[in-house]
This record gives structure tokens, sequence and C-alpha cells, in this order.
């Protein structure tokens, strides 16, 4: 895993570069006001802040259908060529037109990199690992900030700052992105596996995954190309070890046969579970998503989709699943198979009519897809679907526990507490999402429809877990502005010395300007424990779990900016409240709001639209971005920054209440199984 974790730490380089350019522009912003005089032309200043979210805004619409077209790598060196370019223009920048013409290419260079790194993460990481991956953009980018606020702040104590320094600088940086987004990324598998590259994406696979063995991913990724089938079900599965009779006469026409790799011959058997024997997790799933209607007019806002979701996350207490279930069984921990011994599970066949001793072509063997969950494949008898090639994600029920079962030969399973007799040994419960596959094995009779055409992006968004699911991804996008945090981290020295924070260090001789830019430095270092601490949670804790914990600190830390202005206390008191607050404002939003919607939206999305689904929500987020910046001068004039905050405080809140309400928990999960979630839990019936 050492290899995907330094491509990641690679192509987050842009997103250092996006932190970077937010400190220097804030902390030359004053700079600029004075050379050019435009402290009496707030429609100027804000426009030099927020025209590369103009451009961003352009951007953003065409960013992600193209790289569908031409792939993810080259939109990331095009991202590092604009930094670059942009440096040089402000370098120069002899008036306020030639600042302004920077910004536009500096705006490119930021939409792509914001747009498209964790878009890039996400498709390149494994599961139980993809949400620390992903934070890695936000920890690359506070680095970004602490250093840029550094070096501005050390300028600001000569004799004459420059601001061209400041902010034309980022062209060296940019250097070594280009070098490593040419040289050194790889192409996204999902995106090579989507244009039949297949050898290719092979190769990155084996690469990033540090093993030869890659076969049950590729197939995982080729199943992708097409979720959410007409005939996707929610099943629940005992699997258990096989005994002689249970593989050869009474395995039952569903049942899937489970092979070691160094056996020879069954290891386990999944069959379905029959009679109501269902655990509470397949009954919670099915009811979720066939009640989705009557929950809504019973007034429960609560979209069905996050309880479905959370059903797949709630654990029960291991010691009421007795002492054979290990915590890893239960939760799919990487080192090991939550299926049993390491010898189990690895070479998958099919239902008993189909021989051993076939060659099975694309039949992967190696089932395991991250996240305790496995991929395997089964024939079934009977009906509709018979003889047809079936797909099961298959994954151990964190609400069943294990059991002795023993076997009655013609009456399927007979689960005794005492573990009976007859070949009995340690069984578990196994949630299951089945349906028809896409891939089609090489020299085995199966029928086998043809694959399904490929849909237009137009169409795919049409289907309504997509529509679902971009529902998420725009509300968290808005709202994530709507909590204010650019407006706090653009203007903060504005806001810090305003708040007469140069006070606090007047006795050293420091100017307020200079005081402001070291509060800011203190605040962006402060940014790197929180992140590291979101680091750590994000897998273990999940996404949904973080906002809901972070953003009420939000709202007090807002609090607090609104109402120290109506408690009598002196300037330098004053000045520190506000610095802490500000401090922690910016600390907290970065271990959650300011990572967690754009993961969400790298995660929610199937790979035939993730390009134009995460542009759709991208835009939103540089709309968003835009209003706020663009407005901010115009509502600290007329309202305050006691009215400014209030707003923000309005928003923090109805963040809270759409996190609670609309956001469900992906941790851990393939992107193609929560893709077919989402389309499955969308559904009416």
């Amino acid at each position: 895993m050492r290899e995907v974790v330094i491509v990641a730490a690679a192509a987050t380089l842009g997103n250092l570069l996006v932190g970077w350019d937010s400190s220097t522009i804030a902390g030359g912003m004053s700079y600029i006001k004075q050379e050019f005089k435009l402290d009496s032309d707030p429609t100027l200043e804000g426009l030099i802040v927020s025209t590369s979210f103009i451009t961003g805004t352009v951007v953003t619409i065409f960013s992600g259908t193209v790289s569908d077209m031409l792939g993810r790598r080259p939109m990331l060196i095009t991202s590092s060529v604009m930094f670059f370019l942009s440096g040089l223009v402000m370098l120069w920048a002899p008036n306020v037109m030639v600042v302004l013409c920077s910004r536009l290419l500096d705006g490119v260079a930021i939409a792509l990199a914001i747009t498209l790194t964790p878009l890039y993460i996400s498709e390149i990481a494994p599961p139980d690992i993809r949400g620390t991956l992903n934070t890695l953009t936000q920890l690359s980018f506070s680095v970004g900030m602490f250093v840029a606020y550094v070096m501005v702040f050390c300028l600001s104590l000569t004799d004459a700052p420059s601001w061209r320094a400041m902010l034309g600088v980022v062209s060296l940086p940019s250097i070594v992105y280009f070098i490593l987004a040419a040289f050194f990324l790889p192409e996204s598998p999902p995106w090579l596996v989507s244009k039949g590259r297949i050898t290719e994406a092979r190769n990155v696979l084996q690469r990033i995954r540090g093993t030869e063995d890659v076969s049950g991913e590729l197939a995982l990724l080729a199943e992708g190309m097409s979720p959410g089938g007409e005939g996707t079900t929610i099943e629940e599965y005992m699997v258990t070890p096989a005994s002689d009779l249970i593989s050869t006469k009474e395995a039952g026409r569903d049942c899937i046969k489970l092979y070691g790799p160094n056996q020879g011959g069954v290891s386990m058997v999944a069959q379905p579970l029959i009679n109501g024997q269902g655990s509470m997790l397949s009954r919670s799933m099915l009811t979720m998503s066939r009640q989705g209607s009557l929950v809504a007019q019973a007034q429960n806002l609560k979209d069905p989709i996050v309880s479905l979701f959370g059903s797949m996350h709630e654990s029960s207490n291991p010691q009421e699943l007795g002492a054979s279930v290990s915590r890893s069984m239960l939760f799919g921990e990487p080192d090991q198979s939550p299926f049993g011994t390491s010898d189990n599970l690895h070479a998958p066949l099919l239902s008993s009519q189909i021989s051993t001793d076939k060659a099975l072509g694309d039949i992967p063997k190696n089932t395991d897809i991250g996240g305790g969950w496995k991929l395997v494949y089964m024939t079934p008898e009977g009906g509709k679907n018979e003889g047809k090639l079936q797909r099961v994600y298959l994954r151990a029920d964190p609400n069943a526990g294990s059991q002795n079962c023993s076997f009655v030969a013609g009456s399927g399973y007979d689960l005794q507490a005492d573990g009976g007799s007859g070949g009995g040994g340690e069984s578990f419960q196994a949630a299951a999402l089945v349906s028809q596959s896409v891939v089609i094995p090489k020299d085995v009779n199966i029928k086998q429809d043809v694959a399904p055409p490929k849909r237009s992006s137009l169409g795919g968004l049409l289907d309504i877990g997509v529509r679902r699911a971009l529902v998420v991804g725009i509300g968290l996008q808005i709202l994530q502005q709507a909590a204010g945090i650019n407006g706090v981290l653009y203007y903060a020295p504005q806001i810090l010395e305003q708040a007469g924070v140069g006070a606090l260090l007047s006795n050293f001789g420091i100017s307020s300007i200079s005081a402001s830019l070291l509060v800011s430095v203190v605040a962006t270092f402060t940014m790197l424990p929180c992140i590291a601490i979101s680091m750590r949670l994000m897998d273990i804790a999940g996404r949904r779990s973080l906002l809901l914990y972070t953003i009420p600190i939000l709202i007090v830390s807002l609090l607090i900016l609104v109402l120290r202005n109506s408690i009598h206390m002196s300037s330098t008191l004053n000045a520190i409240i506000t610095a802490l607050s500000v401090i922690v404002y910016e600390s907290c939003f970065c271990m959650a709001l300011g990572v967690i919607p754009n993961i969400l939206c790298s995660e929610i999305f199937p790979t035939s639209v993730r390009g134009i689904c995460i542009s759709i929500c991208s835009l939103a987020y540089w709309i968003s971005v835009l209003i706020v910046t663009s407005t901010f001068p115009f509502l600290i004039h007329f309202l305050g920054l006691t009215g400014v905050f209030g707003l923000y405080v309005v928003g923090c809140i109805l963040a809270c209440i759409f996190v609670y309400l609309k956001v469900p928990e992906t941790k851990g999960m393939p992107l193609e199984v929560i893709i077919e979630f989402f389309s499955i839990g969308a559904k009416p019936e």
C-alpha cells in the first residue's frame, strides 16, 4: 500500500498550491489596496479576490466532461501549467488589469485541482483507507496555507514588502507539481477500464497495490460500469464451512460454493436464508428500500438512504455474538478476511453445474474488493435468471453473529445453539447485493445477455440513484460555503486587524498588518494537528459522524464572534477572544466540513457519469464561493462583522440539519457498492 499513499500524496501538491494562493492573496491584499488605492472601491477589491472563482466556475462546467474524455492525469498536468503561468504574470503585474489576468489563470489551476484531485484519489485508493488518503488534500491545503503565511509574514517585516513576490513565487512549487503529474502519477484504473484499456488498468493496479493478483478489483471495475440493474436485490446469506455432504448433494440451487486456493475443494458455502431467517440488517435494508414514500408521507424527514447505509455500519457488542467472532470478522479490517482464515474464499467458482476444471477466464481468482466485501459469482437454476452469471457483493453482517451450524440432509440449515453434530462448524450471516453480471467468462457455457449499451452522460444523470446522490453532493457544497469559510479565510487578516489584534503585539514594534498575519500563521498551524486527527478518524468514526460532531463547534465559535461586541470588555480581551474564535473555527472546519463534501462527491456517483456529476457539484461550490467572497466587503460595510457572522451561524445550522437528514455514511465501502446502494435505496419499490 506504500505506493498508493505516495501517489495520493503527490497528487495533492495541487491542493498545496491552492492553499498557498489563498494565504498569499489574503496577506497581500492589504498591500495591493495601498498601492492601487482601493479603499474607496470595495467592488474592485472584491473582484480581485473573486476573479479566480469566476474563472473556476466556468472551467468547472467542462472539467468533469473533459476528464471523462481525456483522463484525470492530463487535467492535473494542465493545472500545474496554469499555476506556473499565473505566478509569472503576477510577478510582472504593473496595474490592476494585469493582476486580474493573473487571477484568471489562477482560477483555472485552482478549479482543476479542487475538482479532480479528490476524484483521482478516490479512484486509486483502497476502500479501507480511501477517506484517510482523501484527507491528504486538506492536509496539503493547510500546509500550503501555513508555509505561505510564514513567507508573507516575513516579507511584511521588511521595509518595502513586495506583494508581487508574495503572489508570484507560486511558480516555483508548480514546477515540481508538473514533473510529478507528468512523469510519476499513473492514470486512474476505473477510467482506463471505462475506455477498454484493461491491460493498462491491470498494470496500474499491480503497481499501486503491490501485488500481481488484481483480478478481483479488475472484475469489480468492470461490474461498476453497469450499476443498479433492474434485477438487483438485497439478500441475506449464511456462510459456513462446507461438509462433503453439503458440497456434493445438498448445496441448493442458489448456493455459492467458495473454494480455498490451497485445498482443491469447497472451503465455504454461502446459501440464502429462507423462511424469515434473515437478520435485522437484511430486513431493515429491504424495508427501507420499499417504504421510502411511506416514510415521507409519515413526515419522517430523514432520508431512507441514510438509514439504509447506516444499517451497514451498526455494530453489535462482539461479546454478545459469541467468543468465536473476532472484531476483524465483523468490520472487515484489511489484515484479516471477515469470512475466515486467509486460506478461504480466494477462488470462487460458479454453481454446481460448472465443472471445477474449466478455465474461468475473466472470473477473478482474488475475491477481496476491500472494506470486508467480497465479489463472487453464481449461476442460479430456475426462474428467468437460470443459467445467467450473477455477481454477488458479499459482506459479513455486523448485526448477526456466528453460530455453530449443523446440517440436516434435505432440509437446508438447522441452526442449533449447542452445535449439534453432523458436520457442524462455525458459521455467520452475510449481507449481499445480487445482480446480473456484465462479465462474460471465457470457455464457460453460460447464458449471458449482451452487455448493456453504454449510456450517455445525460442518460446516466436521469437515474434516480444519481439524482439522489446529486442532492447530497450539491447540498453539501452549497452549505459548506454558507458556513462562511471563504469569507473568514480570505479576509482573516482584515477581520483580525479590525478587531484590534495589532494591540496584542504593539509593544514588540510590529505593525497591525504584521500582527494580524502572525495570528493567521498560528491559526493555520493549529489546523495541522486537527487534520491529523481527522485523518485518523475518517475511516473509523466515518464522514457523517465527523460532520455531526464538528459543525456544532463551528456554531459556538461564530456565536462568540457575534456576541463579543454585546459584552463590555477591554480592547485587548476583545482581540484575544476574536483571535481564539477564528482559530477554533478554522481548525474544526478543516477537520470535516472543509474536506468531506469533496470526499463524498468523489464516492457516490457511477464511473460512467462521475466526472460530469462532480462538475455539477463543483459548479455549485464555485457559484457559492463567488457569492460569498464577492459580497463579503459589502456585507462588512452594511452589517459589520457581527451581522456577517450571524449569517454564517444560520448557514452552519442549516448544514447540520442537512447532514443529519440527507448524508449517508460511506466509510470502508467500495465505490461500486456505494453506487449500488444509492440505486436501490432511492427506488420507492
